[in-house]
Protein backbone atom coordinates (compact mmCIF):
# COMPACT_ATOMS: atom_id res chain seq x y z
CA UNK A 1 0.00 0.00 0.00
CA UNK A 2 1.65 3.31 -1.00
CA UNK A 3 1.82 5.52 1.92
CA UNK A 4 2.72 8.78 3.20
CA UNK A 5 4.81 9.79 6.32
CA UNK A 6 4.69 13.44 7.56
CA UNK A 7 8.33 13.35 9.66
CA UNK A 8 7.68 16.76 12.04
CA UNK A 9 10.28 17.26 13.33
CA UNK A 10 9.92 21.48 12.86
CA UNK A 11 6.09 21.19 12.92
CA UNK A 12 3.79 21.45 9.81
CA UNK A 13 2.19 24.41 8.04
CA UNK A 14 0.45 24.07 4.57
CA UNK A 15 3.05 25.64 2.66
CA UNK A 16 5.60 23.41 4.00
CA UNK A 17 3.54 20.38 2.95
CA UNK A 18 3.29 21.39 -0.96
CA UNK A 19 7.05 22.11 -0.73
CA UNK A 20 7.52 18.31 0.84
CA UNK A 21 5.68 17.04 -2.23
CA UNK A 22 7.04 18.98 -4.92
CA UNK A 23 10.40 17.89 -3.13
CA UNK A 24 9.53 14.46 -3.20
CA UNK A 25 8.59 14.07 -7.01
CA UNK A 26 5.00 16.14 -7.80
CA UNK A 27 4.02 17.82 -10.21
CA UNK A 28 3.60 21.86 -8.85
CA UNK A 29 2.58 22.97 -12.56
CA UNK A 30 -0.26 20.08 -13.11
CA UNK A 31 -1.43 21.17 -9.31
CA UNK A 32 -1.60 24.95 -10.61
CA UNK A 33 -3.56 24.20 -14.05
CA UNK A 34 -6.08 22.55 -11.68
CA UNK A 35 -6.17 25.55 -8.98
CA UNK A 36 -7.35 26.95 -11.75
CA UNK A 37 -10.90 25.72 -11.87
CA UNK A 38 -11.42 27.35 -8.97
CA UNK A 39 -11.30 30.58 -10.50
CA UNK A 40 -9.26 32.86 -8.11
CA UNK A 41 -6.38 32.75 -10.14
CA UNK A 42 -6.07 36.56 -11.02
CA UNK A 43 -5.77 36.86 -7.16
CA UNK A 44 -2.29 34.84 -6.63
CA UNK A 45 1.21 33.68 -8.40
CA UNK A 46 2.43 30.23 -7.29
CA UNK A 47 6.17 30.14 -6.94
CA UNK A 48 8.38 27.26 -5.81
CA UNK A 49 12.25 26.21 -5.91
CA UNK A 50 15.01 25.20 -3.80
CA UNK A 51 16.62 26.62 -0.88
CA UNK A 52 19.14 25.14 2.18
CA UNK A 53 17.83 25.03 5.29
CA UNK A 54 20.72 24.33 7.69
CA UNK A 55 22.26 22.59 5.36
CA UNK A 56 19.41 20.54 4.30
CA UNK A 57 18.21 21.36 0.77
CA UNK A 58 14.36 21.65 0.72
CA UNK A 59 11.86 23.17 -1.68
CA UNK A 60 9.98 26.83 -0.71
CA UNK A 61 6.65 27.29 -1.63
CA UNK A 62 4.91 29.93 -1.66
CA UNK A 63 1.39 31.96 -2.72
CA UNK A 64 2.08 35.35 -3.82
CA UNK A 65 -1.07 37.50 -3.75
CA UNK A 66 -1.21 39.91 -6.57
CA UNK A 67 -1.25 43.25 -5.95
CA UNK A 68 -4.22 43.87 -8.79
CA UNK A 69 -6.82 41.46 -6.95
CA UNK A 70 -8.97 44.20 -5.28
CA UNK A 71 -12.57 44.05 -6.63
CA UNK A 72 -13.11 47.52 -8.55
CA UNK A 73 -16.14 48.44 -6.97
CA UNK A 74 -13.95 48.06 -3.38
CA UNK A 75 -11.17 50.25 -5.74
CA UNK A 76 -13.30 53.16 -6.58
CA UNK A 77 -14.62 53.08 -3.54
CA UNK A 78 -11.26 54.00 -1.18
CA UNK A 79 -10.09 55.44 -4.16
CA UNK A 80 -9.88 59.15 -2.31
CA UNK A 81 -9.00 57.88 0.79
CA UNK A 82 -6.04 56.45 -1.20
CA UNK A 83 -4.66 59.35 -2.83
CA UNK A 84 -5.32 62.13 0.03
CA UNK A 85 -2.99 59.37 2.16
CA UNK A 86 -0.87 58.66 -0.44
CA UNK A 87 2.34 57.45 2.01
CA UNK A 88 -0.07 55.13 3.63
CA UNK A 89 -0.21 52.69 0.54
CA UNK A 90 2.91 51.17 0.89
CA UNK A 91 1.83 50.57 4.67
CA UNK A 92 -1.52 48.97 4.63
CA UNK A 93 -0.58 46.82 1.32
CA UNK A 94 -1.20 43.70 3.02
CA UNK A 95 -3.67 44.74 5.48
CA UNK A 96 -5.76 46.02 2.27
CA UNK A 97 -5.39 42.17 0.90
CA UNK A 98 -5.75 41.08 4.04
CA UNK A 99 -9.52 42.56 4.64
CA UNK A 100 -10.27 41.63 0.61
CA UNK A 101 -9.23 38.01 0.64
CA UNK A 102 -9.48 36.85 4.19
CA UNK A 103 -13.20 37.80 4.06
CA UNK A 104 -14.27 34.23 2.36
CA UNK A 105 -16.93 32.51 4.77
CA UNK A 106 -16.58 28.81 4.93
CA UNK A 107 -20.26 28.40 3.28
CA UNK A 108 -18.62 30.43 0.07
CA UNK A 109 -15.30 28.22 0.17
CA UNK A 110 -17.42 24.96 0.19
CA UNK A 111 -19.72 26.00 -2.52
CA UNK A 112 -16.19 27.34 -4.79
CA UNK A 113 -14.77 23.87 -4.05
CA UNK A 114 -17.59 21.90 -5.03
CA UNK A 115 -18.23 24.32 -8.25
CA UNK A 116 -14.39 23.53 -9.26
CA UNK A 117 -14.91 19.95 -10.94
CA UNK A 118 -11.97 18.45 -9.14
CA UNK A 119 -12.02 15.25 -9.14
CA UNK A 120 -13.75 12.91 -6.29
CA UNK A 121 -11.07 12.18 -4.05
CA UNK A 122 -9.21 16.28 -4.15
CA UNK A 123 -12.69 17.75 -3.51
CA UNK A 124 -13.29 15.04 -0.52
CA UNK A 125 -9.86 15.63 0.69
CA UNK A 126 -10.30 19.76 0.57
CA UNK A 127 -14.03 19.49 2.50
CA UNK A 128 -12.83 17.43 5.09
CA UNK A 129 -9.53 19.71 5.72
CA UNK A 130 -11.88 22.79 5.36
CA UNK A 131 -14.49 21.15 7.73
CA UNK A 132 -11.94 20.67 10.53
CA UNK A 133 -10.85 24.34 10.53
CA UNK A 134 -14.40 26.20 10.54
CA UNK A 135 -15.66 23.66 13.41
CA UNK A 136 -12.07 24.52 15.21
CA UNK A 137 -12.85 28.21 14.56
CA UNK A 138 -16.58 28.15 14.95
CA UNK A 139 -16.11 26.82 18.49
CA UNK A 140 -13.46 29.35 19.61
CA UNK A 141 -15.55 32.04 18.25
CA UNK A 142 -19.03 30.41 19.56
CA UNK A 143 -20.69 30.33 16.10
CA UNK A 144 -22.09 27.78 13.71
CA UNK A 145 -20.30 26.46 10.90
CA UNK A 146 -22.23 28.49 8.25
CA UNK A 147 -21.15 31.69 9.85
CA UNK A 148 -17.35 31.14 10.33
CA UNK A 149 -15.56 33.62 8.67
CA UNK A 150 -12.12 32.43 7.29
CA UNK A 151 -9.46 35.41 8.41
CA UNK A 152 -6.28 34.24 9.04
CA UNK A 153 -7.12 30.73 7.59
CA UNK A 154 -9.37 31.81 4.77
CA UNK A 155 -6.41 34.08 3.06
CA UNK A 156 -6.45 33.00 -0.36
CA UNK A 157 -3.00 31.27 0.55
CA UNK A 158 -4.89 28.79 2.57
CA UNK A 159 -7.31 27.98 -0.04
CA UNK A 160 -4.25 27.19 -2.32
CA UNK A 161 -1.97 25.18 0.48
CA UNK A 162 -5.50 23.23 1.36
CA UNK A 163 -6.57 22.03 -1.48
CA UNK A 164 -3.09 22.22 -3.54
CA UNK A 165 -2.12 19.47 -0.70
CA UNK A 166 -5.48 17.29 -1.95
CA UNK A 167 -4.19 17.67 -5.84
CA UNK A 168 -0.88 16.59 -5.08
CA UNK A 169 -1.48 13.59 -2.58
CA UNK A 170 -4.56 12.58 -5.17
CA UNK A 171 -1.55 13.01 -7.80
CA UNK A 172 1.01 10.75 -6.07
CA UNK A 173 -1.37 7.90 -5.74
CA UNK A 174 -1.20 8.12 -2.22
CA UNK A 175 -3.51 4.90 -0.36
CA UNK A 176 -2.56 6.03 3.17
CA UNK A 177 -0.86 8.72 5.31
CA UNK A 178 0.79 8.83 8.87
CA UNK A 179 2.31 10.92 10.78
CA UNK A 180 4.59 11.50 13.81
CA UNK A 181 3.24 13.41 16.69
CA UNK A 182 2.89 17.21 16.32
CA UNK A 183 5.33 19.76 17.93
CA UNK A 184 3.15 22.57 17.96
CA UNK A 185 6.01 25.26 19.54
CA UNK A 186 5.60 27.18 22.57
CA UNK A 187 5.57 31.21 23.43
CA UNK A 188 3.02 33.94 21.63
CA UNK A 189 1.86 34.68 18.33
CA UNK A 190 0.15 38.12 17.52
CA UNK A 191 -2.93 37.76 15.22
CA UNK A 192 -6.34 39.46 14.46
CA UNK A 193 -7.40 39.35 18.33
CA UNK A 194 -4.56 39.97 20.09
CA UNK A 195 -1.37 38.09 21.38
CA UNK A 196 -2.20 34.42 21.75
CA UNK A 197 -0.50 31.54 23.26
CA UNK A 198 1.33 29.16 21.25
CA UNK A 199 -0.69 26.79 19.98
CA UNK A 200 -2.80 29.03 18.67
CA UNK A 201 -7.04 28.18 20.35
CA UNK A 202 -7.65 27.00 16.68
CA UNK A 203 -4.92 24.89 16.22
CA UNK A 204 -5.04 23.63 19.57
CA UNK A 205 -8.98 22.64 19.01
CA UNK A 206 -7.66 21.16 15.45
CA UNK A 207 -5.64 18.73 17.20
CA UNK A 208 -7.47 17.00 19.66
CA UNK A 209 -6.89 13.35 19.46
CA UNK A 210 -3.89 13.61 18.05
CA UNK A 211 -0.72 13.12 19.56
CA UNK A 212 1.30 16.62 20.73
CA UNK A 213 4.97 16.50 20.53
CA UNK A 214 6.92 19.42 22.84
CA UNK A 215 10.49 19.72 21.42
CA UNK A 216 10.79 23.09 23.73
CA UNK A 217 10.69 25.56 20.92
CA UNK A 218 9.68 29.00 21.21
CA UNK A 219 7.91 29.66 18.09
CA UNK A 220 4.79 28.53 16.28
CA UNK A 221 5.07 25.30 14.64
CA UNK A 222 1.78 23.98 13.69
CA UNK A 223 -0.77 26.73 11.90
CA UNK A 224 -4.04 25.86 11.39
CA UNK A 225 -3.88 24.92 8.31
CA UNK A 226 -1.10 22.08 8.46
CA UNK A 227 -2.74 20.96 12.05
CA UNK A 228 -5.90 20.10 10.18
CA UNK A 229 -3.89 18.83 6.91
CA UNK A 230 -2.73 16.22 9.43
CA UNK A 231 -5.49 15.17 11.66
CA UNK A 232 -7.65 14.81 8.84
CA UNK A 233 -5.47 13.12 6.47
CA UNK A 234 -3.30 10.89 8.76
CA UNK A 235 -5.06 7.59 9.49
CA UNK A 236 -1.85 6.90 12.59
CA UNK A 237 0.39 8.96 14.45
CA UNK A 238 3.54 7.58 15.87
CA UNK A 239 6.80 6.45 14.67
CA UNK A 240 7.95 5.74 11.72
CA UNK A 241 5.76 2.87 9.81
CA UNK A 242 7.84 -0.61 8.33
CA UNK A 243 7.73 0.49 4.58
CA UNK A 244 10.36 0.12 1.62
CA UNK A 245 11.28 3.82 1.04
CA UNK A 246 10.39 5.12 -2.58
CA UNK A 247 11.19 9.00 -2.29
CA UNK A 248 11.39 11.68 -0.06
CA UNK A 249 10.83 15.19 0.06
CA UNK A 250 12.42 18.39 2.43
CA UNK A 251 9.83 21.34 2.47
CA UNK A 252 11.09 24.40 3.91
CA UNK A 253 9.23 26.94 6.20
CA UNK A 254 9.65 30.46 6.55
CA UNK A 255 11.51 30.68 9.65
CA UNK A 256 15.14 29.75 10.01
CA UNK A 257 15.94 28.27 13.46
CA UNK A 258 19.46 28.40 15.01
CA UNK A 259 19.85 24.66 16.03
CA UNK A 260 17.66 22.55 13.71
CA UNK A 261 16.49 22.96 9.99
CA UNK A 262 13.25 24.24 9.88
CA UNK A 263 11.50 21.53 7.38
CA UNK A 264 8.54 19.51 6.98
CA UNK A 265 9.69 15.62 6.02
CA UNK A 266 7.76 13.57 3.96
CA UNK A 267 8.94 9.90 3.39
CA UNK A 268 6.73 7.84 0.94
CA UNK A 269 6.90 4.29 -0.09
CA UNK A 270 5.85 0.81 0.24
CA UNK A 271 3.99 -0.33 3.57
CA UNK A 272 2.98 -3.79 3.89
Amino acid sequence: MKTLYFDCFSGISGDMVIGALIDAGADPLQMEVELKKLNIDEEYTLSWGKVVKNGITSTKFDVILTSHSEQPHEHSHSHGHKHSHSHEIEHNHSHVHHNHHGSRTYKQIVEAINEANLNESVTNMSLAIFKKIGEAEGHIHGLPLDKVHFHEVGAVDSIIDIIGTAILIDQLGIESVQSSAIPTGSGHIHIDHGIYPVPAPATLEILKGVPIASNGIRSELATPTGAAIAAVLAEKFGSFPAMTVESIGYGAGTKTFENHPNVLRIIIGECQ
